[in-house]
Protein backbone atom coordinates (compact mmCIF):
# COMPACT_ATOMS: atom_id res chain seq x y z
CA UNK A 1 0.00 0.00 0.00
CA UNK A 2 0.74 3.54 -0.76
CA UNK A 3 1.36 6.34 2.16
CA UNK A 4 -1.14 8.75 3.01
CA UNK A 5 -2.02 11.59 0.54
CA UNK A 6 -0.81 14.95 0.35
CA UNK A 7 -2.21 16.96 2.93
CA UNK A 8 -2.62 13.97 5.54
CA UNK A 9 0.62 12.94 7.07
CA UNK A 10 0.65 9.99 9.10
CA UNK A 11 -0.09 10.50 13.06
CA UNK A 12 2.04 9.10 16.03
CA UNK A 13 0.08 6.08 17.07
CA UNK A 14 -0.68 5.91 21.12
CA UNK A 15 -1.96 3.19 23.32
CA UNK A 16 -2.03 5.01 26.13
CA UNK A 17 -5.73 4.59 28.66
CA UNK A 18 -7.91 7.34 28.78
CA UNK A 19 -7.29 10.43 30.70
CA UNK A 20 -3.39 9.24 30.89
CA UNK A 21 -0.75 11.01 28.92
CA UNK A 22 -0.39 9.74 25.62
CA UNK A 23 3.23 7.81 24.27
CA UNK A 24 4.57 7.07 21.10
CA UNK A 25 3.87 4.05 19.79
CA UNK A 26 7.58 1.79 18.77
CA UNK A 27 8.37 -1.49 18.26
CA UNK A 28 10.61 -3.47 19.54
CA UNK A 29 14.05 -4.78 18.77
CA UNK A 30 14.47 -7.90 17.21
CA UNK A 31 14.80 -11.09 19.05
CA UNK A 32 13.31 -8.92 22.26
CA UNK A 33 9.65 -9.78 23.64
CA UNK A 34 6.98 -7.72 21.75
CA UNK A 35 5.10 -5.94 23.74
CA UNK A 36 1.53 -4.89 22.02
CA UNK A 37 -0.19 -1.78 22.60
CA UNK A 38 -3.66 -1.88 23.06
CA UNK A 39 -5.90 1.19 22.37
CA UNK A 40 -9.35 2.65 24.38
CA UNK A 41 -11.75 0.37 23.27
CA UNK A 42 -15.19 1.54 20.76
CA UNK A 43 -17.08 4.31 22.38
CA UNK A 44 -14.88 6.32 24.82
CA UNK A 45 -13.82 9.34 23.97
CA UNK A 46 -10.39 8.57 22.53
CA UNK A 47 -12.42 7.21 19.54
CA UNK A 48 -15.17 9.27 19.05
CA UNK A 49 -16.43 9.96 15.64
CA UNK A 50 -18.91 12.75 14.40
CA UNK A 51 -20.40 13.36 10.87
CA UNK A 52 -17.95 16.18 10.30
CA UNK A 53 -15.06 14.20 11.27
CA UNK A 54 -14.86 10.74 10.15
CA UNK A 55 -14.39 8.88 6.83
CA UNK A 56 -15.83 9.78 3.89
CA UNK A 57 -15.67 6.08 2.94
CA UNK A 58 -13.45 3.21 4.48
CA UNK A 59 -11.97 0.55 1.89
CA UNK A 60 -11.76 -3.07 2.88
CA UNK A 61 -10.22 -6.32 0.92
CA UNK A 62 -7.77 -8.72 0.58
CA UNK A 63 -4.15 -8.27 -0.64
CA UNK A 64 -4.52 -7.28 -4.31
CA UNK A 65 -8.18 -6.28 -4.01
CA UNK A 66 -7.14 -3.06 -5.15
CA UNK A 67 -7.69 -0.90 -2.14
CA UNK A 68 -4.28 1.53 -2.71
CA UNK A 69 -5.11 1.92 -6.42
CA UNK A 70 -8.49 2.55 -6.07
CA UNK A 71 -8.20 4.81 -2.66
CA UNK A 72 -5.94 6.67 -4.63
CA UNK A 73 -7.92 7.37 -8.06
CA UNK A 74 -10.93 7.97 -5.38
CA UNK A 75 -9.45 10.54 -3.18
CA UNK A 76 -8.21 12.32 -6.54
CA UNK A 77 -11.46 12.33 -8.41
CA UNK A 78 -13.41 13.58 -5.06
CA UNK A 79 -10.30 16.33 -3.81
CA UNK A 80 -10.30 14.88 -0.19
CA UNK A 81 -7.04 13.32 1.42
CA UNK A 82 -6.50 9.21 1.32
CA UNK A 83 -5.12 7.55 3.92
CA UNK A 84 -3.84 3.86 4.42
CA UNK A 85 -3.34 2.10 8.17
CA UNK A 86 -0.61 0.03 6.66
CA UNK A 87 1.40 3.42 5.66
CA UNK A 88 0.64 4.63 9.07
CA UNK A 89 1.67 1.57 10.93
CA UNK A 90 5.27 2.09 9.14
CA UNK A 91 5.40 5.74 9.86
CA UNK A 92 4.71 4.70 13.64
CA UNK A 93 7.65 2.13 14.11
CA UNK A 94 9.82 3.01 11.42
CA UNK A 95 9.63 -0.53 10.10
CA UNK A 96 8.25 -1.93 6.75
CA UNK A 97 5.31 -3.78 7.57
CA UNK A 98 7.23 -7.32 6.27
CA UNK A 99 9.71 -6.24 8.44
CA UNK A 100 7.45 -6.53 11.52
CA UNK A 101 5.71 -9.56 10.47
CA UNK A 102 9.01 -11.15 10.13
CA UNK A 103 11.05 -9.62 13.02
CA UNK A 104 8.20 -9.66 15.72
CA UNK A 105 5.85 -11.86 14.23
CA UNK A 106 1.95 -10.56 13.32
CA UNK A 107 0.57 -10.87 16.59
CA UNK A 108 2.44 -7.96 17.78
CA UNK A 109 1.80 -6.51 14.21
CA UNK A 110 -2.15 -7.18 14.33
CA UNK A 111 -1.97 -4.78 17.74
CA UNK A 112 -0.52 -2.05 15.95
CA UNK A 113 -2.66 -2.82 13.13
CA UNK A 114 -5.57 -2.33 15.31
CA UNK A 115 -4.53 1.07 16.88
CA UNK A 116 -3.99 2.50 13.82
CA UNK A 117 -7.34 1.73 12.36
CA UNK A 118 -8.86 3.50 15.62
CA UNK A 119 -6.95 6.54 15.21
CA UNK A 120 -7.81 6.84 11.33
CA UNK A 121 -11.64 6.26 12.01
CA UNK A 122 -11.31 9.20 14.78
CA UNK A 123 -9.75 11.55 12.89
CA UNK A 124 -9.20 10.79 8.96
CA UNK A 125 -12.11 12.25 6.69
CA UNK A 126 -10.95 11.29 3.58
CA UNK A 127 -10.84 7.58 1.99
CA UNK A 128 -9.44 5.30 4.27
CA UNK A 129 -7.66 1.63 3.24
CA UNK A 130 -7.48 -0.42 5.92
CA UNK A 131 -4.86 -3.32 5.89
CA UNK A 132 -6.48 -6.81 4.13
CA UNK A 133 -6.19 -8.69 7.93
CA UNK A 134 -7.23 -5.80 9.93
CA UNK A 135 -10.89 -7.44 10.02
CA UNK A 136 -9.28 -10.54 11.88
CA UNK A 137 -9.96 -8.30 14.91
CA UNK A 138 -13.02 -8.00 16.70
CA UNK A 139 -12.74 -4.41 17.92
CA UNK A 140 -11.88 -3.18 14.78
CA UNK A 141 -15.33 -4.92 13.51
CA UNK A 142 -16.90 -3.27 16.44
CA UNK A 143 -15.82 0.26 15.52
CA UNK A 144 -16.27 -0.21 11.95
CA UNK A 145 -20.09 -1.36 12.16
CA UNK A 146 -20.48 1.58 14.71
CA UNK A 147 -18.70 4.31 12.05
CA UNK A 148 -21.98 2.68 10.18
CA UNK A 149 -23.96 2.56 12.04
CA UNK A 150 -24.06 6.91 11.84
CA UNK A 151 -24.08 6.67 8.31
CA UNK A 152 -20.46 5.82 7.20
CA UNK A 153 -20.08 3.79 4.18
CA UNK A 154 -17.34 0.40 3.87
CA UNK A 155 -16.88 -0.85 0.55
CA UNK A 156 -15.37 -4.49 0.66
CA UNK A 157 -13.36 -4.82 -2.66
CA UNK A 158 -13.99 -8.47 -3.89
CA UNK A 159 -11.68 -10.24 -5.93
CA UNK A 160 -11.51 -13.51 -7.56
CA UNK A 161 -8.57 -16.35 -6.61
CA UNK A 162 -7.39 -16.19 -10.25
CA UNK A 163 -7.37 -12.62 -10.25
CA UNK A 164 -5.83 -12.36 -6.86
CA UNK A 165 -3.22 -14.69 -7.21
CA UNK A 166 -2.12 -12.86 -11.13
CA UNK A 167 -1.88 -9.55 -9.05
CA UNK A 168 0.06 -10.66 -5.63
CA UNK A 169 3.72 -10.33 -5.19
CA UNK A 170 5.46 -13.40 -4.13
CA UNK A 171 8.48 -11.69 -2.37
CA UNK A 172 8.76 -10.26 1.39
CA UNK A 173 5.93 -7.49 0.95
CA UNK A 174 3.27 -10.54 1.26
CA UNK A 175 4.80 -12.25 4.38
CA UNK A 176 1.15 -13.68 5.30
CA UNK A 177 1.39 -15.56 2.14
CA UNK A 178 4.37 -17.80 3.48
CA UNK A 179 6.07 -19.95 1.22
CA UNK A 180 3.04 -21.31 -0.89
CA UNK A 181 1.10 -17.46 -1.71
CA UNK A 182 -1.36 -19.20 -4.33
CA UNK A 183 -2.73 -21.93 -1.57
CA UNK A 184 -2.68 -19.65 1.26
CA UNK A 185 -4.33 -16.81 -0.51
CA UNK A 186 -7.40 -19.06 -1.81
CA UNK A 187 -7.45 -20.12 2.43
CA UNK A 188 -7.09 -16.38 3.53
CA UNK A 189 -10.10 -15.41 0.85
CA UNK A 190 -12.37 -17.96 1.97
CA UNK A 191 -11.54 -17.43 6.11
CA UNK A 192 -11.94 -13.68 5.64
CA UNK A 193 -14.72 -12.93 3.71
CA UNK A 194 -17.71 -14.01 6.19
CA UNK A 195 -15.58 -10.93 8.27
CA UNK A 196 -15.99 -8.53 5.26
CA UNK A 197 -19.16 -9.22 4.42
CA UNK A 198 -19.92 -8.54 8.49
CA UNK A 199 -18.48 -5.08 8.02
CA UNK A 200 -18.78 -3.71 4.50
CA UNK A 201 -22.82 -1.93 3.40
CA UNK A 202 -21.87 -2.12 -0.64
CA UNK A 203 -19.50 -5.13 -2.01
CA UNK A 204 -17.67 -4.16 -5.54
CA UNK A 205 -16.10 -6.87 -7.41
CA UNK A 206 -12.79 -6.08 -9.03
CA UNK A 207 -11.68 -9.41 -10.45
CA UNK A 208 -11.00 -9.23 -14.11
CA UNK A 209 -11.80 -4.95 -14.08
CA UNK A 210 -10.25 -2.06 -15.33
CA UNK A 211 -9.60 0.46 -12.49
CA UNK A 212 -11.37 3.01 -13.71
CA UNK A 213 -14.20 1.28 -14.06
CA UNK A 214 -13.91 -0.10 -10.18
CA UNK A 215 -13.73 3.52 -9.19
CA UNK A 216 -16.88 4.55 -11.25
CA UNK A 217 -18.95 1.58 -8.81
CA UNK A 218 -17.25 2.86 -5.32
CA UNK A 219 -17.74 6.57 -6.01
CA UNK A 220 -21.12 6.01 -6.70
CA UNK A 221 -21.11 4.93 -3.41
CA UNK A 222 -19.74 7.84 -1.92
CA UNK A 223 -22.26 9.49 0.42
CA UNK A 224 -23.35 13.00 0.42
CA UNK A 225 -21.52 14.79 2.61
CA UNK A 226 -23.66 18.14 4.17
CA UNK A 227 -21.54 21.12 4.42
CA UNK A 228 -20.88 21.79 7.74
Amino acid sequence: MTSAGPGTPAQPMTSAAPGTPAQPMTSAAPGTPAQPTTSAGPGTPAQAMTAARRPLLVLVGPPSSGKTTVGTALSGRLGVPFRDTDADVEAGTGQRVADLFVDLGEPHFRALEEQAVAVALAEHDGILALGGGAVLSAVTRERLTAYTRTGGTVVWLDVDLVSAAERVGLGRSRPVLGLNPRATLRTLLAARAPLYAEVATVTVTTGGRAPDEVVDEVAAAVPVRAAP
